[in-house]
C-alpha cells in the first residue's frame, strides 16, 4: 500500500456516540491528520459543513434526528450542499448485504464495518485517493460510479460519457501527496493497528 501525506486534509466525523467520535478522531490524529471536526447527527454536519470545509466525511448510520443514510443523500442531491461530490465513509455495524448496497446507493464512496482500526480507515482514504471513481447523475441515483469492475459487455457503451473530460471524479484534495516509507502512527493510534 502506497504511503501519503495527509495531514492536510480537512476531516468531518459525525457520530451521535461521543466514544466513537473520539476513537475515530484519536485515529485521525494519530495517522497525522489534525483538523478534524465533529458533529452528533446528521443535521448538525449539515451545519458545520456550512463553515468547516470537509475534504472527507466519515459518518455513522443510525443517529437521530438525521441518519447517516439521509445525511448522504441531502450531500448528493441537496441544492444547498457546498460539495456534492465530497469522498463520505460510512462506518457502520450494520454489515448485511442489503445494507452495504443501501449505502451504495445513498451515495456513499466507501464502506466501513465496525470494530475499525487505524489501518482500515487508512485503507478506505488510500482507496479514495488511488482509485478515484466518476460521479453519476441520474434520475435516481447521483454520487460515485457504483461499478468498481470494468467488465465487459454487449450492446452500446451508454457509460462511456463517465470517461470524457469535464466529468467530476471524486475530489479528494490535490495536497495530498505520496511519501515514502509510510508513516507510523503516533501516540494511542497505534493500539488501534492490525
Amino acid at each position: 500500500m502506497e504511503a501519503y501525506d495527509i495531514r492536510h486534509l480537512n476531516v468531518l466525523m459525525v457520530d451521535d456516540n461521543r466514544h466513537m467520535r473520539f476513537l475515530v478522531k484519536t485515529i485521525l490524529h494519530g495517522l497525522g491528520i489534525k483538523s478534524v471536526e465533529e458533529a452528533e447527527d446528521g443535521s448538525d454536519a449539515l451545519k458545520t459543513l456550512q463553515t468547516f470545509p470537509a475534504d472527507l466525511i466519515v459518518t455513522d448510520w443510525l443517529m437521530e434526528p438525521l441518519d447517516g443514510i439521509d445525511l448522504i443523500r441531502m450531500i448528493r442531491t441537496g441544492i444547498d450542499t457546498m460539495d456534492a461530490y465530497i469522498p463520505i465513509i460510512m462506518l457502520t455495524g450494520y454489515t448485511e448485504v442489503a445494507r452495504v448496497q443501501e449505502a451504495r446507493d445513498a451515495g456513499v464512496t466507501e464502506f466501513l464495518a465496525k470494530p475499525i482500526s487505524s489501518l482500515a480507515i487508512y485503507h478506505r482514504m488510500v482507496q479514495i485517493i488511488e482509485k478515484p471513481r466518476y460521479f453519476i447523475q441520474g434520475k435516481r441515483y447521483t454520487g460515485p460510479d457504483r461499478r468498481r469492475k470494468d467488465l465487459k459487455f454487449k450492446g452500446e457503451d451508454k457509460r462511456s460519457v463517465a470517461a470524457e473530460p469535464g466529468v467530476p471524479k471524486s475530489n479528494m484534495p490535490m495536497t495530498v501527496q505520496r511519501v515514502q516509507p509510510a508513516p507510523e502512527p503516533t501516540g494511542s493510534a497505534r493500539l488501534f493497528m492490525n
